[in-house]
């Protein structure tokens, strides 16, 4: 039997032990998983040629290495790293496919203790890293669970005007035409569940329009073609009076139905199943694409990043700290794709992302809960430098479009706050998509401040 004080040392040597839950989430082609694929690749080269000199472990000397453990839960899809590097490490080069349903990966970091005390224990310590994948679409959902079916098909109604509108002309007209009080036609409703959900998918690949309700309808994941996913909202013209008449076998009634079986059972569940367990958050911000698409695009994406935030309200009065008693303590908002302007820019689009969520930082700020903003490349995928324009040299990007071909341009200013509608006017510019740069197979990705990202998110479980 081990003495009193091997055990003591033995559960010091555990507790010395951490443990962490780190999620991570954006829109649709914000990079996700090309963050979590760079994420991985970093860490495992901490013990050999660490490429991150802003992270304090890095400068301190005390990080030993990483390695993946064996997948934590059973029930989820582990995150495909390998298929990820794969992809990168292509002739040419390629982006990871992205992922459409919640993954997990494990990192187990090795590292020797800060403090005196845990390294006369064991001079060296674990901090275990559980990266949770899932779509941020699946966060535009939070706010369905305070509203009703009537409430919900009130707003989703109201906001049909512009490109929305245009692109709502096929299932909007079958909708309408549909009698509430009819014993429900399982087909028909089908039917315009699916024009629904392709209405859905072209706002976000035609119009750039980032808002999408219900957002599980785009990325389904298990769902797909499940009745769950199949209603919409009622765009009748009948009052909420007459509607509430309706039977529970009626086209109104199954709708409505859907829609709370959805809510309770879907957007629910993954609160309770995921959210509710995560320690740390980054969310991933793409805004030169919304910047491309025009001024329509671009305060639509505002309205989604602003709907994301209602997940992280968790004072008393917050519907999630009611119904799910989050503890995440640090949200880090990442403009991605830095390497697609040139470095001056930086700042730019720094102050932007500010402005985006300056309303939710205030009531974070309030709540206790630590925020930050920076920009990042998880994968660098340009080579900043020069070009001689009249005499003078002017900041340009060196890197191939996605199509391969070669070039060096000066894709344009990004505006450091919230532009008006004239901005797309005077301003000309474009942020085009470049192919990743080939790497070696034995060094560390190429990125832009995922260093001072690790650092803000795991830099105090190192001590």
């Amino acid at each position: 039997m081990p003495s009193v004080k091997k055990r003591v040392k033995q559960w010091a040597s555990r507790g010395a032990d951490r443990h962490v839950r780190l999620a991570v989430t954006g829109l649709s082609r914000a990079g996700k998983t090309a963050f979590i694929t760079s994420l991985i690749n970093q860490l495992t080269h901490l013990g050999t040629e660490p490429n991150l000199p802003l992270m304090q472990l890095v400068q301190q000397g005390r990080g030993l290495g990483a390695r993946r453990e064996p997948h934590p839960h059973m029930h989820l899809p582990a995150f495909d790293y390998d298929t990820a590097m794969q992809a990168l490490h292509s002739t040419p080069p390629v982006w990871p496919s992205p992922t459409r349903d919640v993954s997990e990966v494990r990192l187990a970091v090795r590292y020797r203790p800060q403090s005196a005390a845990l390294r006369a224990i064991n001079d060296m310590a674990t901090l275990y890293v559980d990266i949770i994948d899932y779509p941020g679409e699946w966060l535009l959902d939070l706010p369905l669970l305070s509203q009703t079916y009537s409430q919900w098909s009130a707003k989703q109604s109201g906001l049909l005007t512009g490109r929305r509108g245009e692109l709502a002309g096929r299932w909007a007209t079958k909708a309408a035409a549909l009698d509430p009080f009819a014993p429900a036609d399982e087909k028909k409703l089908a039917d315009i569940a699916e024009d629904y959900t392709a209405f859905l998918h072209q706002c976000k690949a035609h119009g750039g329009l980032h808002w999408v309700q219900p957002g599980r309808f785009v990325l389904p994941g298990e769902l797909a073609g499940a009745p769950v996913v199949q209603f919409f909202p009622w765009v009748g013209t009948e009052n909420e009076q007459d509607l509430a008449k309706a039977g529970k076998e009626s086209n109104y009634g199954v709708l409505k139905a859907r829609y709370d079986y959805y809510c309770e059972h879907v957007v629910a569940h993954f609160y309770r199943e995921h959210f509710a367990k995560i320690d740390r958050q980054i969310i991933l911000v793409d805004t030169l694409q919304p910047l491309n698409a025009g001024p329509a695009a671009f305060h639509d994406m505002r309205l989604a990043v602003e709907q994301l935030m209602q997940s992280f309200k968790y004072g008393k009065s917050g519907l999630l700290k009611r119904l799910f008693s989050p503890r995440i303590d640090k949200v880090l908002f990442a403009a991605t794709k830095a390497d697609h302007v040139t470095p001056e820019q930086h700042p730019n689009m720094v102050s932007l992302l500010q402005q985006i969520v300056h309303q939710a930082w205030q009531q974070a700020a309030f709540e206790g809960i630590e925020m930050r903003c920076q920009s990042v490349a998880a994968i660098e995928a340009t080579t900043p430098g020069y070009v001689s324009v009249k005499g003078s040299n002017r900041s340009a990007l060196k890197g191939n479009l996605v199509d391969n071909s070669p070039v060096t341009l000066y894709p344009g200013d990004v505006p450091a706050q919230l532009p008006a509608d004239d901005f797309w006017q005077d301003q000309g510019f474009d942020f085009p998509s470049f192919r990743p740069q080939p790497a070696p197979l034995d060094a560390p990705l190429p990125h832009i401040r995922m260093d001072k990202a690790l650092d803000y998110l795991l830099g105090d479980k190192f001590r």
